[in-house]
């Protein structure tokens, strides 16, 4: 029989006292609410990481292969569509999909309005999964081969710059020697929330790129590579690296845009401290429960110790009763933190303002791996600290403890 456990049990289930029972309850709720603070907190960075992620994978892909020296895709020189090297890189288990891509800078002009944009040139190859996630009127076009195609979708941005919408006509006209005129058709309108992208970018055919850029039909500015796991996309790059041919340069889509992905990055250390803090709260209110569950029981430990009861094994009985208010804290911390999250994620009950946000609601993502280490982690560091404060009882003198009141 474990006789320290058993007391923990009895101190616990006996109550009547008038002084420790706040302070318990006190410390059990500054838990609850520190795991479930702890718990939102990585749920709502981890899925604005991801949507912020997702947004600028779809306007660039995870991968971009292009040729030394055109880190400007603007105006990149030209490279055949049938390097012997795709094929190779489509095989690969790692790689989801390889696509073509040609970007030019050109102007829209309207009877009011002048807006400098990128026409995106996509192929019959395109991946449309992000683009028709974000359209929010008309449809999206097909690119076909030796076929021009004259429509385009714009975002919503440029639409209401220029008064534009579907089915409207859209002259643009792209400043080289000799300045070259095209007139397009809207098919569709698409908003993704990140303005950076919005304000610049449409989508259209390939083919007027490369008739603007004195291409052949076979010419593209590179591809774009869609991997499986974005958490292995440096080392897929490096991969691929390795594979294409000694004039190519390979570029994850976190080096096309690093301040992007910098400011992401920076997101972890507002959340890190917020998650220190959090422990700090639970730790100072544990410590506080523990010393007056201790100051308590003076005489009961002094009776222990009268009887024969080490120092550690009557340490041991308050920390069985730490590990049980700890545990009652992080029980019902999470059914609080993830019946909040799963409320979010099914029903969207927060929502921001995506011109600021970039996201329309409050985003959740969330993650077993992510819960265990939070919960393991606060579990281990409060009941090792609390190691600390029980040392206190060895300092207990039986005589003067039994006549303690």
């Amino acid at each position: 029989m474990n006789t320290e456990l058993f007391i923990a049990k009895r101190i616990l289930l006996g109550g009547g006292q008038r002084l420790s029972s706040p302070i318990v309850n006190i410390a059990i709720i500054a838990i609850v609410l520190s795991i479930t603070v702890m718990i939102i907190s990585v749920a709502v960075l981890n899925g604005y990481k991801q949507e912020i992620t997702s947004k600028v994978i779809g306007f660039g892909s995870h991968i971009v292969i292009n040729p030394f020296g055109e880190d400007d895709l603007m105006e990149a020189k030209p490279i055949s569509r049938f390097k012997l090297f795709v094929n190779d890189i489509k095989k690969q288990k790692e790689i989801k999909h390889v696509q073509v891509f040609a970007n030019k800078a050109g102007i829209i002009k309207t009877k009011t309005d002048i807006e400098g944009v990128v026409l995106k040139g996509i192929g019959e190859d395109f991946d449309w999964t992000f683009f028709n996630k974000n359209i929010v009127e008309g449809r999206s076009f097909k690119v076909l081969p030796n076929k021009n195609c004259y429509e385009i979708i714009i975002s919503k941005n440029i639409a209401n710059k220029l008064n534009l919408k579907v089915g409207s006509d859209v002259v643009m006209y792209f400043i080289q020697k000799p300045p070259r005129v095209r007139k397009f058709k809207v098919s569709g309108i698409y908003q993704s929330g990140l303005e950076e992208f919005d304000d610049k970018f449409i989508l259209g055919d390939i083919s007027h790129i490369q008739k603007l850029n004195d291409w052949d039909s076979s010419n593209v500015a590179g591809f774009e590579v869609l991997v499986n796991d974005f958490n292995l996309v440096d080392k897929t790059a490096e991969t691929l690296y390795d594979m294409v041919d000694s004039d190519m340069n390979v570029r994850t889509i976190k080096e096309v845009n690093p301040q992007l992905f910098d400011w992401l990055e920076l997101q972890n250390i507002s959340v890190l401290i917020l998650l220190v803090m959090m422990i700090v709260v639970a730790v100072i209110n544990m410590t506080t429960a523990l010393l007056i569950l201790i100051l308590e029981r003076t005489n009961m430990i002094g009776i222990l110790k009268a009887l024969g009861s080490p120092n550690w094994s009557v340490r041991k009985v308050f920390l069985y009763n730490a590990g049980f208010i700890i545990a009652k804290g992080l029980f019902f911390g999470n059914i609080l933190g993830l019946g909040l999250c799963f409320l979010q994620k099914q029903f969207s009950i927060l929502s921001l303002d995506k011109t600021i946000y970039y996201v329309s609601t409050v985003p959740i993502d969330l993650s077993i791996g992510n819960i265990i280490v939070l919960n393991a982690t606060t579990l281990i560091i409060c009941f090792f600290i609390l190691i600390i404060p029980s040392y206190i009882i060895t300092r207990i003198s039986p005589l003067k403890a039994i006549r303690y009141n």
